[in-house]
């Protein structure tokens, strides 16, 4: 019998396999999809040697997350890779706000009424980021504590709606680049704790930027996957699991997966009913004969470019896809232009760019002209670069990662109290109806990302269970 069956072998999946093999238990990992990396994988989705990330590419998370920097994943071939500015937010007028490395220019390019408001906001957290990272990545009682006055500063300036903080800067240029943040994780702008996703990604770039892997983000799960060989724990892939008969006997079970497909395969009935998905996203990746032509010169170096001429505009696409169900006329994209830091990812003088916009859960049009239109607005001539395209909307990506449920990319909807307490209204979210079982995905604290945490914290859970039987 093993000690740990773990399903999905998504980073969340392979963390939580590598913290309980690091400790001495016997694990074997299952992944339904002939390799691992769920949300963090690599493939050439458009022409040979483009090499593209099909969900996440940019890794502020990653970079900083507790989990990944305990374990030893450069010895696997994982390499943080940074381009010239960590993330740019153009105007239509040419000029750009930015997320630099350095407070100081950040806050230069908020302009001088701003500047002040902004180093005094991140000022007293920077300090202390990788104890608040450890302390608020590992809620909720996965850990004491360790900076409990720090966490608690920044609860108050992060719990709050994100509108709120925003009243203490008067022009747009903040206010757009803040309400870009907070959409990452496709929240309205005005839930709780929207404050505190801003302030992490600000932070976080500030830390340690907003890298890509070197040869594109299945280096992270592979660097994972090899780890946990070498540990002894064992990977199969093109295994789908649809009922825990399907597992080999073990003492517990780790699911990253959706509550709804954990609920199916464990038999819990109605347990996760009441969890709710949120929007989706519809997504281009690109081959392109050139660099992306951004009328603002900070973007032509930023690894992540947002794209929201203003806050109402990015309230407005919010609003349309999470709230109204239809899809926004004039997008609120993200943007990754992964060979601006990592040129082996295209052939030479070729580059990889992807963007995407919000749309409903579930919804099935075409948003590819809105959201070239909307490039065409901030880098003229953007459409002549294009060698090839590869189109995703909330049904393709459903059907690349099981849990997307609804091509909701954040695995559950990061609004209301959901955003802090999921899959449920619990204070032990790891666990489940049955006592062996757990649950390890983006639906649990601390949320979507590629960062592990939700492994990391799960794994705690177990081993504790593991030591008591």
């Amino acid at each position: 019998m093993l000690d740990a069956v773990v399903v999905g072998a998504g980073p969340n999946g392979l963390t939580a396999a590598v913290e309980l093999a690091r400790r001495g238990f016997s694990v074997a990992l299952f992944e339904a999809q002939p390799t691992v990396g769920g949300g963090a994988r690599t493939e050439e989705l458009t022409l040979p040697g483009f090499r593209h990330d099909p969900c996440s590419a940019a890794h502020p998370l990653g970079i900083n997350s507790p989990a990944f920097r305990a374990l030893p994943l450069d010895r696997y071939g994982l390499q943080w890779l940074h381009a010239d500015l960590p993330m740019a937010h153009p105007f239509p007028d040419g000029t750009a706000a930015v997320l630099s490395r350095s407070v100081a220019e950040t806050a230069a390019s908020f302009g001088p009424r701003d500047a002040g408001a902004y180093r005094r906001l991140v000022g007293p957290f920077l300090p202390h980021w990788d104890t608040l990272a450890r302390d608020f990545m590992s809620l909720p009682l996965t850990a004491l504590p360790r900076d409990p006055v720090t966490l608690a500063r920044f609860g108050l300036a992060g719990l709050p709606p994100s509108t709120w903080l925003m009243r203490r800067f008067h022009d747009e240029r903040f206010k757009a680049l803040f309400s870009g943040l907070v959409a990452h994780v496709m929240a309205p702008l005005g839930g709780l704790a929207t404050g505190a996703i801003g302030l992490v990604f600000a932070l976080a770039a500030h830390a340690r930027g907003w890298p890509v892997a070197r040869g594109g983000s299945q280096a992270i799960s592979d660097a994972l996957a090899a780890y946990l060989t070498d540990l002894g724990g064992a990977v199969h892939t093109d295994y789908e699991v649809k009922r825990l008969d399907d597992l080999p006997p073990a003492r517990a079970y780790v699911f990253d997966t959706s509550p709804a497909a954990l609920a199916r395969i464990a038999g819990f009935g109605g347990y996760y009913d009441s969890y709710r998905y949120g929007p989706s996203v519809f997504k281009i990746d690109y081959a392109l004969d050139g660099p992306v032509p951004w009328t603002a010169p900070e973007a032509r170096v930023a690894g992540t470019v947002q794209i929201g001429a203003s806050k109402a505009e990015i309230e407005t696409a919010l609003r349309a896809a999470s709230r109204e169900g239809r899809a926004p006329e004039t997008p609120f994209l993200i943007t990754v232009q992964p060979s601006v830091a990592d040129p082996t990812r295209a052939p030479e003088g070729k580059h990889v760019f992807w963007a995407y916009g919000h749309v409903p859960n579930g919804w099935q049009g075409d948003l590819t002209d809105a959201i070239e239109r909307q490039l065409e607005r901030f880098a003229p001539g953007f459409r002549d670069r294009v060698l090839a395209r590869a189109t995703a909307g909330p049904a393709e990506m459903a059907a690349r990662n099981a849990n997307y449920v609804g091509g909701d990319i954040a695995c559950g909807a990061a609004s209301g109290l959901q955003l802090l307490l999921r899959p449920r209204l619990s204070l032990f979210p790891y666990r489940t109806p049955h006592p062996a079982v757990f649950i390890c995905s983006s639906a649990t604290p601390p949320g979507p990302g590629v960062h592990g945490m939700s492994g990391h914290n799960a794994a705690k859970a177990v081993w504790r269970r593991l030591r008591q039987t």
